[in-house]
């Protein structure tokens, strides 16, 4: 469910993007003019990996709604492609849209884990995501912090804009250089190009717009904590109300998402289980943690598919069954629709989440469209248009 013919995305995700007003990429010319401006670049340009092939935007492209626009013939775009043009992460990349609505890894009273980035919440912060994939030999390749700085000194208007923007001896070390480069991109992603909150469900909470009945029902039904188990994980209010709910309440949990049979034997990671949260060094393996992932945002999810941590699931639609299964007696509801034959078993049978999956009732099809139709409005504005492509498909 990428968008690799539109134009947009696959021009952000080569990198080849206008500079934003008042730099350019190798101009020599004046500086950014604000950190946000300088994230921008950055986020865009591909001289920041080993083979300078590969940018943020490559894998995050935001006419796709920050997810990979591309597909690789083995994959599609169930895992990410890295800057060597062979290696193949371990798992799908997660849009960055609202992702700096996350809050920092922690470990609560409760016990629980919340926030944190990545699928496992490995980066604790906002600028601890940003710096990883240029250092991740996966990835963007480059080999250390220090080959990632000599590459921002060639461009004149780097050197400048990271010399009026944090200080002129902020390329006194590669470290203070580093935390300068991964702060202009993290501010970049907080700004409002990645948290609009203006989608037909926004604007349908401001009176601007109706929704229809089937997507009203769906509302109801994934508000309901009678009716569904939806909103149990997928919270539907934010820190101010309904207004800025990312539909995430920040959590891990294992809900035996099955191994994706379509990861080469020759992908990162993909020999063995995946641990998931286990797998976060600041969790140090814990057994309760096996099999755990961060309970990812609902926003624009009908266009930033394929779906769960290792992209198993194509289609929306898919993944409400696979949460309905749990609940359904009817062997038809035990069938996964995009192979025809049963869902596979957990990959990591570990700490299933079997309260939350199994709180609510069955639901029929009316009600599984419903759903899907309904969370279709929680696409942005700008991505709208992705919808009506992805019905042409079908």
């Amino acid at each position: 469910m990428r968008h690799p013919l539109l134009l947009m995305a696959v021009v952000a995700g080569l990198g080849l993007v206008l500079a934003p007003s008042g730099g350019s990429f190798a101009d020599g010319g004046e500086a950014y003019p604000s950190k946000i401006a300088l994230g921008e670049a950055l986020f865009h340009d591909p001289n920041l990996s080993k083979n300078r092939s590969q940018s943020c935007s490559t894998c995050h492209a935001p006419g796709a709604g920050f997810v990979d626009a591309r597909q690789t013939d083995l994959v599609g775009s169930d895992v990410s492609l890295g800057d060597d043009g062979q290696s193949l992460g371990g798992r799908n990349a997660p849009t960055a849209g609202y992702a700096a609505l996350t809050p920092p890894f922690s470990k609560g009273s409760d016990g629980e884990y919340r926030g944190g980035f990545f699928w496992d919440g490995r980066a604790r912060t906002l600028e601890d995501q940003a710096g990883g994939p240029p250092l991740n030999p996966v990835e963007m390749g480059m080999p250390d912090k220090a080959a990632v700085i000599s590459r921002l000194r060639e461009d004149p208007s780097y050197d400048r804009s990271f010399r009026v923007l944090y200080g002129q001896n902020v390329f006194q070390d590669d470290e203070t250089a580093y935390s300068a480069m991964v702060n202009a991109l993290a501010e970049y992603e907080r700004g409002p190009e990645f948290s609009s909150f203006d989608s037909r469900y926004d604007r349908y909470l401001g009176g601007e717009e109706k929704l229809t009945d089937q997507e009203e029902l769906g509302r109801v039904l994934f508000f309901s904590q009678q009716f569904t188990n939806c909103s149990i994980c997928h919270e539907v209010r934010g820190p101010n109300g309904l207004k800025d709910a990312v539909f995430t309440n920040h959590k891990y949990f294992n809900i035996g998402v099955p191994a994706n049979p379509r990861l080469a034997a020759g992908t990162a990671g993909a020999a063995k289980p995946d641990l998931g949260l286990a797998e976060n060094p600041l969790v140090a393996g814990e057994p309760t943690a096996r099999g755990k992932f961060k309970v990812p945002s609902l926003r624009n999810v009908a266009v930033t598919g394929p779906y769960m941590h290792n992209g198993v699931f194509r289609d929306l639609r898919s993944v409400v069954l696979f949460y309905v299964k749990y609940n359904s007696i009817k062997k038809s509801r035990q069938i996964n629709p995009e192979t025809g034959q049963e869902w596979g078993a957990p990959e990591v049978p570990d700490n299933l989440a079997m309260e939350q999956l199994t709180a609510g009732p069955a639901l029929d099809d009316k009600r599984v469209d419903a759903i899907v139709a309904f969370l279709k409005t929680l696409t942005d504005r700008r991505y709208e248009p992705l919808l009506t492509q992805e019905k042409l498909k079908q």
